[in-house]
């Protein structure tokens, strides 16, 4: 049967069906993006300035009192407004569409920006064990505890507000910049909590080293946060393996499997900011025109595009040798050397290596 590039479209034939559906989604995702810049860039804004209003009510807690436990907690408050700032720009960059110069787009940008943010907080903890040592070594009496503890807590119930904010808005668009900074304000909350409740029994008790023992306490915990923010964006930058991302890409091609795809190999999968990279190659039948092959490929590209947001993928296509026989499912074939023996599951340990019969030709 000849190819005439004038023929009418079938609605009904699942392949211009799923890729209407895919067209469909792109629009949606696309306009879901714009969305997502929005919530994005809004809430960025909003983190640097409450952030920003926030710190300098810690500071004036600090002048009144003269605590190092509440001047580590601003210092702490600093590096947030710094880091908002800078992941506010994260923002704007990364969802700048690939051009020339950057083929696979801006995405990395957010990586960057959990690293430097991981790389201040560490900073901050610095700033906060040196206050703490000297109030511990070197204790001064407290003045003024009862106003300085009111502005701390009205601080800290302002960045608990925030930090949840901006974590829900980060699982709803996936941007590491705002859990990084969610996640960096939780860990401001924690601080100010320990404080609190430090410079409470202070007031109680008079032990005044108590003040610089807390503060070396939240400092312990502001480094347990930036190494793990550290880590995470270096395993990006890095091109580290996502398992979950990884699964839900197996998952897929497993659910929508048919006898033609006789196998998949060399599966890699990673994110960049809001895209979602993925490549892997596939086997088909070798005596398959090659249109019908392209049409497997622009099948599966609308089944990703259905999952993801205007995700880029790459499917190379591998003809069979008489190796693959005892996976292939096709049972009417005139190449067949063998029956079907196995049943190859398609998870991620089985995808991401390489298939038998294709190891020696790459």
């Amino acid at each position: 049967m000849s190819y005439d590039p004038e023929k009418t479209v079938n609605k009904d034939d699942p392949l211009t069906a799923c890729t209407s559906k895919g067209e469909d989604w792109q629009q949606h995702n696309s306009q879901s993006g714009t969305g997502d810049f929005r919530s994005d860039t809004r809430a960025m804004l909003a983190a640097l300035i409450v952030g920003a209003l926030l710190t300098g009510l810690k500071f004036y807690g600090f002048w009144i009192t003269g605590s190092s436990a509440i001047l580590s907690d601003a210092l702490e408050s600093i590096i947030n407004v710094v880091a908002a700032a800078f992941g506010f720009v994260s923002v704007i960059v990364s969802h700048k569409p690939a051009d020339e110069s950057h083929p696979y787009g801006h995405g990395q940008i957010e990586f960057f920006s959990a690293g430097f943010e991981g790389a201040l907080i560490m900073l901050a903890a610095g700033g906060v064990f040196y206050e703490g040592l000297r109030q511990i070594f070197y204790p001064l009496e407290l003045p003024n505890l009862g106003p300085g503890l009111l502005f701390l807590v009205t601080a800290a119930v302002g960045n608990l507000i925030l930090a949840m904010v901006l974590l829900k808005i980060a699982r709803r668009t996936g941007s590491l910049v705002l859990e990084a900074d969610g996640k960096h304000l939780m860990s401001d909350v924690f601080t100010s909590s320990a404080v609190f409740v430090g410079l409470g029994a202070v007031h109680y008790t008079g032990w005044f080293r108590l003040d610089g023992i807390i503060a070396c306490v939240a400092g312990a915990n502001i480094i347990f946060w930036g190494t793990t923010l550290v880590r995470r964006a270096f395993g990006g930058l890095m091109h580290k393996a996502d398992p979950e991302l990884l699964d839900e890409v197996c998952a897929i091609l497993a659910e929508h499997k048919k006898n033609k795809w006789i196998d998949v190999h060399r599966l890699r999968a990673w994110r960049s900011g809001q895209r979602v990279h993925i490549d892997f190659h596939l086997i088909l039948p070798r005596d398959l025109p090659l249109e019908e092959a392209h049409s497997e490929v622009k099948l599966i590209e609308g089944l990703f595009t259905k999952h993801y947001k205007a995700p880029d993928i790459l499917v190379h296509l591998d003809p069979c040798l008489d190796p693959d026989c005892p996976v292939c499912a096709n049972r009417i074939c005139d190449h067949r050397q063998e029956d079907p023996t196995q049943e190859k599951e398609w998870h991620r340990k089985n995808l991401i290596g390489d298939a038998p019969s294709h190891k020696r030709i790459g």
